[in-house]
């Protein structure tokens, strides 16, 4: 993007505020893992190690400062639905995530990860690892596409920011079009 992806606006609304409003309608306690200092209004806690290290290193600091399990959404998905993490957050339990699969890939920055899994992310990130191979190693509740779509979910809860042209279709997916495979 060129630019901090959380300040960067999808129809006026910057993205951390987008994706911490859907947040707040599941949980109270919402953080915004990765920064030192505040954001969109958010309590915000750094990575437990410094520099550019992926989504692993924000699960695993969200998980040593979570006093229960952790709903992930990556700060570049700024039309996630809250019934969705409703949903997943039903469908998780102690010792497993509930993670959607779309197009045959799990999709890890909309999830929700057990709190007892913080020892076990920390030392899969110590090994260089990620959420995905986290995963592999301890398994998931998948959750396949005709289930999520039975909520009412299409995949814009993932659909990620990544490009300027994203935003513009971001912004047509709130006006109502639909997501395109």
């Amino acid at each position: 993007m060129g630019r901090d992806k959380a300040q960067v606006e999808v129809d006026g609304i910057p993205m951390a505020q987008r994706v911490a409003t859907a947040l707040y309608q599941v949980t109270p306690d919402v953080v915004c893992v990765g920064r030192d200092r505040g954001l969109a209004g958010l309590r915000c806690i750094p990575d437990r190690l410094p520099g550019p290290r992926g989504p692993l290193a924000g699960l695993v600091t969200a998980l040593a400062s979570a006093g229960g399990p952790v709903v992930l959404v990556a700060v570049d998905q700024p039309l996630v639905r809250p019934a969705t993490l409703r949903e997943l957050v039903a469908l998780a339990s102690p010792g497993r995530a509930a993670v959607p699969v779309a197009g045959g890939a799990r999709q890890v920055t909309c999830a929700v990860y057990p709190a007892g899994w913080a020892a076990e992310a920390a030392a899969e990130d110590d090994a260089g690892g990620s959420i995905q191979s986290l995963l592999d190693r301890l398994g998931a509740r998948e959750v396949p596409e005709d289930v999520w779509a039975s909520w009412g979910e299409d995949g814009r809860s993932w659909f990620s920011v990544d490009a300027p042209e994203d935003v513009a279709a971001a912004e047509a997916l709130l006006r109502g079009d639909r997501l395109r495979p």
